[in-house]
């Protein structure tokens, strides 16, 4: 009998401790601008200058933001209002208003490896809509990295966000949409790497996690529609019927000790 060729199964990529702790530093420079910003939207505030607030905060801490020049884009945040779901531009002229929800996407590199992750708040008091929304996008998110253990392949993580959503919906009785087209991805010394994570799925499939194994975990929801149109400046998506979206993200690795988050404050 022929000898069977055996095809060698396909891992996300894996880093070293020493690495996944350089990632880490890169992580907490995210964290620290984001918490910056989080701190200074307040009514009144454009999101230029929540922009200008997390580039100072990373060049301070010996970073690069790594949305500066990406493809093009012209700021160092995504800052998405209320129906915008991701990859808003800062503007001088968009103040933010009690009641908005703020969603901002920020990263960083240190020392070559990237850091990524993304937050959403409300300006002042939100409605109880938008706070279940926003809860249960972080959830979601909380779910796949809950997931993100090794031997569990790629869309089980996928399905895990998923499920987080569909649990989110019986606690806070309420739907939500899963925006279809956006997910998380790999992310090492670039911000975007195969392979790409949807935010739903059937489990059991694609490359398989092992220590080391990163990916940003990101997912994204809305009170409405689940699908999007993007704006005349080629970057922002909002969702087609107007309703509000949030987004939470964390750069995620698998270690023998279980997930470890890239994206804390460094205390």
């Amino acid at each position: 009998m022929a000898g069977l060729r055996l095809r060698k199964e396909k891992v996300v990529a894996q880093r070293t401790t020493a690495e996944l702790d350089a990632m880490a530093a890169a992580g907490a420079l995210v964290a620290a601008a984001l918490t910056a910003v989080r701190e200074a939207a307040v009514p009144g505030v454009s999101t230029k200058e929540l922009d200008a607030i997390a580039e100072a905060v990373i060049r301070d801490g010996g970073g690069i933001p790594s949305f500066l020049g990406y493809h093009g884009f012209p700021a160092s945040i995504c800052s998405s209002v209320n129906d915008r779901v991701v990859h808003g531009i800062p503007s001088a002229t968009e103040t933010l208003a009690s009641g908005d929800l703020v969603s901002i996407d920020c990263g960083a590199i240190l020392d070559g490896w990237h850091g990524d992750s993304a937050i959403t708040f409300g300006v002042g008091p939100l409605i109880p809509v938008d706070e279940a929304l926003s809860a249960a996008t972080r959830e979601s998110m909380e779910a796949g990295i809950a997931a993100m253990v090794p031997g569990n392949r790629l869309t089980d993580v996928s399905h895990a966000i998923e499920k987080g959503t569909r649990a989110a919906e019986a606690r806070y009785q309420r739907g939500f949409g899963i925006v279809d087209g956006y997910g998380g991805h790999g992310i090492g010394r670039q911000m975007h790497m195969d392979p790409f994570l949807p935010n739903e799925g059937a489990p059991g499939r694609g490359p398989r996690l092992a220590p080391g194994s990163v990916l940003a975990i990101e997912p994204m929801l809305t009170l409405g529609t689940t699908k999007t149109k993007v704006l005349d400046d080629e970057w922002t998506v909002v969702t087609s019927d107007g309703s509000r979206a949030a987004h939470w993200e964390h750069t995620v690795a698998v270690t023998e000790d279980g997930p470890r988050i890239l994206t804390l404050p460094a205390d």
